[in-house]
């Protein structure tokens, strides 16, 4: 496919923008973010800008209330479904391979039409172009957004995540590989409300349709899923992950890498340790006795943030020095940061902080603000009289966030986090891990592969019982076929033996209410630690194999953490008999979402792993899959 250029348009595009352009009433180029910013704010003299649209047959149709204030820019959802991501938004409408449902499964009949009259409908609209890099420059790819211009609040917050390039800067050619077009009606006269984002794969080209305007589907995972179609292509991952460089107060460094679904911690791997009013770690709240368990840590480790949420992984970062390491690059220019545990001033101060006087303007979605005010963090938005909305939003660009690395890191850890439930005799759940488990790299894959969505998951439209997120925990926003990614993640852990690998609850550990407090200790702790290969005296099989390892005891700071917190099945509340239920519960589904992989191309040594799980293997027939040393040898 052949690009062309406009006069006014300082970069050439695929030829059917070029008949969008050329066709509707007037287009804006912006250049840099400042541009999106004022086109985003309400008019002169107005306190507020409605992103409305005239929709046949339910006339007038606002579907975001907009207004500017002094720390940047404040967009509302009138509807509370279009505040947090719908795990069901994504379709295909090309016929290459993909275990995706395709439009065409979905409405019976090809995609075709529906584009030609998102064309046809983007002519009748002022409209805002730039230009942009899905990916770090030099590893990802050329790509262009086009939407509404009354839409600028969504127009801004894609240029905040991705960056907006002004290709009269750019040293070498600007080449659109990607385009992104945003029509919002569409989701009324089409979608019956819901989210809809349809990938179109081109030979050349990778077309993304937005019919919403809520960012997660309709940006930021858009540009995700091309990053994944690209590595799928070229034998690499764009990982589902935050990423951290720890450094103790005795200057011992450690890079934590920190994967899982949404909701999983990653944003909060990258925050520092919540105290209470006393300085004090709440550890944790017995929610039938009420009894809290507390920790003194004076001093706390200095974080450099690396990543929050796309992570890639290009075989050509790893140093000679680091071979047998994973090596990875942010994958985006800012971070979209769920602030749902940030309820009162106080609770996150580097946070607040940087969020009050912000050195350039932020983006700030489900949070009670007004015109010229000071958006604060804390004042969410209610979905219903007396309930918060569970997915308020901040884009943080990255530039801005203190002690940030740039550039590759080599990482030492790979932890995978999952939400829990609340486990008791009278209600068994999998809420049965303890504060963190150390997993063999086979298990380690396993649980990429099932990737648990968790309990009660804010970020998105809910559903009920357990349910995956899917291969590597990034699957609702790949293209293409899950065997392909499952593969691509199994080389990624055998080409990197010097990887460690742990899991970690957040919410609770069995009864005890825990919040994100399991990972900030592993994490101090880990740090501490230096050395991460344990003896066979510090930790033991845990009593579920699915988790790996459990610890005989963590000693932090002199303090002991108590059994209870380590091994879930020794709390009165839950005994070896309810632990074996909810053990049972995991072992379940674990098994169905790995039948699903086994397809005749997946590696032979995955389908051995997987067979293992199938055949409820101990840990130690997952060391043997994988033996990369996870325990120090006995003497």
């Amino acid at each position: 496919m052949n690009n062309t250029t406009l006069p006014n348009l300082p970069f050439s595009v695929p030829p059917e923008l070029v008949e969008v352009l050329t066709s509707c009433p007037g287009f804006v180029v912006a250049h840099n973010v400042e541009q999106l910013v004022d086109l985003a704010a309400p008019p002169k003299g107005q306190d507020w800008h409605e992103v409305a649209y005239d929709v046949p047959g339910k006339g007038r149709v606002v579907e975001a209330v907009v207004c500017r204030v002094r720390n940047g820019i404040s967009a509302n959802y009138p509807d509370p479904y279009m505040r947090r991501r719908d795990p069901d938004c994504m379709l295909i409408g090309d016929d290459k391979p993909t275990n995706k449902p395709t439009f065409k499964e979905r409405f019976g009949r090809d995609f075709t039409d529906l584009r030609k009259e998102t064309f046809a409908w983007l002519k009748t609209q002022k409209l805002a172009v730039f230009a942009f890099m899905a990916g770090p420059d030099g590893k990802g790819v050329d790509a262009v957004a086009v939407a509404p211009a009354n839409a600028g609040f969504f127009a801004l917050g894609l240029a905040l995540l991705q960056g907006i390039v002004d290709v009269s800067k750019l040293q070498r050619p600007f080449s659109p590989r990607a385009v992104i077009y945003v029509a919002p009606p569409f989701r009324h006269t089409h979608f019956g409300g819901r989210q809809v984002v349809v990938h179109n794969r081109l030979e050349h080209l990778h077309e993304m349709f937005s019919y919403n305007l809520y960012p997660g589907p309709s940006a930021k995972k858009g540009v995700y899923g091309m990053l994944l179609a690209l590595g799928e292509q070229e034998g690499w991952v764009t990982a589902h992950c935050s990423t951290v460089q720890v450094i103790t107060p005795y200057d011992n460094k450690i890079t934590i890498m920190h994967e899982g679904a949404s909701g999983g911690g990653k944003s909060e791997m990258l925050e520092h340790v919540h105290r209470q009013r006393d300085g004090t770690l709440l550890l944790g709240r017995n929610l039938q006795s009420g009894e809290e368990r507390r920790l003194i840590l004076p001093r706390a480790c200095e974080l450099r943030p690396v990543t929050d949420d796309m992570a890639l992984c290009h075989p050509s970062l790893r140093h000679e020095r680091n071979r047998d390491k994973l090596a990875l690059v942010d994958a985006e220019q800012a971070w979209f940061v769920r602030i749902n545990h940030i309820t009162r001033y106080g609770v996150d101060p580097h946070l607040e902080e940087l969020t009050i006087h912000p050195p350039r303007p932020l983006l700030f979605l489900n949070v009670d603000a007004v015109p010229n005010s000071t958006a604060l963090i804390w004042e969410h938005i209610q979905d219903a009289p007396g309930v918060p909305c569970p997915n308020p939003r901040v884009i943080l660009p990255r530039a801005i966030v203190p002690g940030i690395v740039n550039g590759p890191v080599t990482v030492d850890v790979r932890s995978f986090g999952v939400r829990t439930p609340p486990c008791s005799r009278e209600n068994p759940t999998y809420g049965i891990f303890g504060l963190f488990h150390i997993l063999p790299p086979a298990l380690a894959w396993v649980w990429r592969l099932v990737a648990p969505r968790g309990h009660a998951n804010p970020s998105i439209v809910a559903k009920e019982g357990m349910s995956s997120e899917g291969v590597g925990s990034y699957w609702p926003f790949a293209t293409g076929r899950r065997v392909d990614q499952a593969n691509l993640l199994l080389q990624q852990i055998l080409s990197t033996p010097k990887v460690r690998y742990i899991l970690v609850p957040n919410q609770h550990i069995g009864v005890w209410q825990v919040g994100f407090m399991p990972q900030w200790i592993a994490r101090e702790y880990l740090a501490r630690r230096g050395h991460f290969r344990f003896s066979q005296e510090q930790i033991r099989p845990a009593r579920c194999p699915l988790a790996g390892y459990a610890l005989n005891s963590l000693v932090l700071e002199g303090q002991s953490i108590a059994a209870i917190f380590l091994r879930v099945e020794k709390q009165s509340e839950i005994g070896p008999e309810a632990y074996d239920q909810g053990a049972a519960i995991l072992r379940e589904f674990f098994q169905k979402q790995c039948r699903e992989f086994l397809e005749p191309d997946l590696h032979p040594l995955g389908r051995q792993i997987i067979q293992c799980v199938l055949d409820n293997g101990t840990v130690e027939d997952y060391e043997k899959l994988i033996p990369h040393g996870t325990v120090e040898p006995a003497d």
